[in-house]
């Protein structure tokens, strides 16, 4: 094991590094009752989806740890999922069969242009103050999921965002808000006393306490508001499901597929989970401090590779675009270095598939204060950027990547503002020699895929 992953060699031990895959899957487990949820909204069959999902993740995360040797994990994407169900689904009038064919090509193209180093390309074009500029954008993005995970921001008709009235909704909202507030402060003290695996502790802690206050019925479940309970349900799921979806992608009537909307809805795909990917990759392992004096990151062709098998795989499971999560961040901030991290992450996600009821029963305010703590030591990465006079042409697009992020609500989006405006901004200033030629390829697609998708 240790020849293969080389644990030592990257300053972590194997304790570590199965510590650090329980955390990743218990800050994912999420997905396991949400992207059911959401592609039911396609008419697809729940249980099904959340075993492709369990078995997508598993193939996925397992190539990632055993191809790539790195600490990161797949699963259905958020947000992605929803552009499956309620766009092309929904708006365009798709049915399921023809989403998850349009899922599987883009996989297939990703294949090739990983392959065919493309995908490596753009991710070593990107300059370094933007790839640290990601790790930080991250680090507030997952850390606004957080806080809307917890309760503790809610939405508002005026202000778009607001603090929770604890007053509101005490027995269900206003509880998960206090709850997580006390799990986040548990992981901060940990973590300044150097205890090791003060996140997972974190997690479990508040997920108990959470057990407790419905027992004594100071937290009350609501199915209608989105609160179930949460003591675990030792039920099992029913395998056979599976047949509703496993290889439905290829059962799809071509007369109903108008070529160009279709090429839309593959390049939308291909967009979307290119970018989500790479900014993953270069903010996680940015913080883990593995790229190297240039930026780059070792291993991530096999990384990208992975990836996109991962997309391919779980279209014929049955699921929409399988790719790298940000919330690998926790498993990373957790001390994970290496694939032995995305192994047991792996090899959780394949458990579950016996025990998603127990997993699924995990709530989003006992993970909550997880992200928010990672994301606080992804922002650490700040101090790398330069924002001294003479580097304000790295610095201003920077400063444009980590603010998108969190308010577009899209890693991708927040990549293509970085950008977009490090072309713009040096080009004007005349400092063009200092673009690299895939950089100006970028911006044009980004700015077209603006225009046009």
């Amino acid at each position: 094991m240790e020849k293969f992953f080389k644990i030592k060699e990257k300053g972590s031990t194997i304790g570590t590094e199965i510590m650090a895959g329980v955390v990743t899957f218990m800050t994912m487990a999420y997905i396991l009752a949400v992207n059911p949820d959401i592609l039911a909204g396609a008419g697809m069959d729940k249980n099904a989806v959340m075993l492709a999902t369990c078995l997508a993740s598993f193939i996925g995360t397992l190539c990632m740890g055993l191809l790539a040797n790195l600490p990161f994990a797949l699963s259905a994407g958020m947000g992605v999922n929803a552009f499956f169900a309620y766009t092309v689904c929904g708006a365009m009038g798709y049915s399921w069969q023809v989403a998850l064919f349009a899922v599987f090509v883009e996989g297939i193209i990703f294949i090739l242009l990983t392959l065919t180093n493309i995908r490596e390309a753009i991710f070593n074009c990107i300059p370094l103050s933007l790839k640290q500029a990601v790790s930080v954008g991250i680090g507030l993005f997952i850390a606004f999921i957080g806080l809307q995970n917890a309760n503790l921001a809610v939405k508002s008709d005026s202000t778009l965002v607001d603090m929770i009235h604890f007053s509101d909704d005490l027995y269900t909202k206003g509880v998960c808000a206090v709850l997580a507030i006390l799990g986040l402060l548990l992981i901060s003290i940990l973590h300044v006393k150097k205890v090791h695996g003060s996140i997972l502790i974190g997690i479990f802690f508040t997920w108990l306490l959470g057990i407790g206050c419905e027992l004594v019925g100071f937290y009350k479940p609501n199915a209608e508001l989105g609160f179930y309970t949460l003591i675990p349900n030792f039920s099992m799921p029913d395998f056979s499901s599976l047949g509703k979806t496993f290889g439905q992608c290829f059962n799809i009537n071509y007369s109903e597929i108008g070529i160009f909307n279709f090429i839309v809805v593959v390049l939308s795909f291909l967009f979307v989970d290119m970018f989500d990917t790479i900014g993953t990759l270069i903010g996680v392992s940015s913080k883990a401090n593995m790229l190297d004096e240039e930026g780059r990151l070792p291993g991530v062709k096999s990384a990208l590779l992975a990836d996109a098998i991962a997309s391919s795989s779980g279209a014929v499971l049955g699921t929409s675009t399988t790719t790298t999560f940000v919330e690998s961040a926790a498993g990373v901030g957790a001390g994970g270095r290496t694939g032995f991290t995305a192994v047991v992450t792996a090899i959780l996600f394949l458990l579950s598939t016996l025990l998603a009821p127990i997993f699924t029963s995990i709530p989003s305010f006992a993970t909550a204060p997880a992200l928010m703590f990672v994301g606080f030591l992804m922002f650490s990465n700040i101090a790398k950027i330069k924002f001294d006079d003479d580097n304000l042409t790295d610095a201003i697009p920077a400063y444009f990547c980590v603010v998108a992020m969190p308010m577009f609500y899209s890693i991708a989006d927040g990549i293509a503002v970085g950008v977009i405006s490090y072309v713009a901004i040096n080009l004007a200033t005349g400092k063009f020699k200092k673009i690299n030629p895939l950089m100006y390829v970028l911006a044009g697609l980004f700015i077209l895929n603006y225009i046009f998708l």
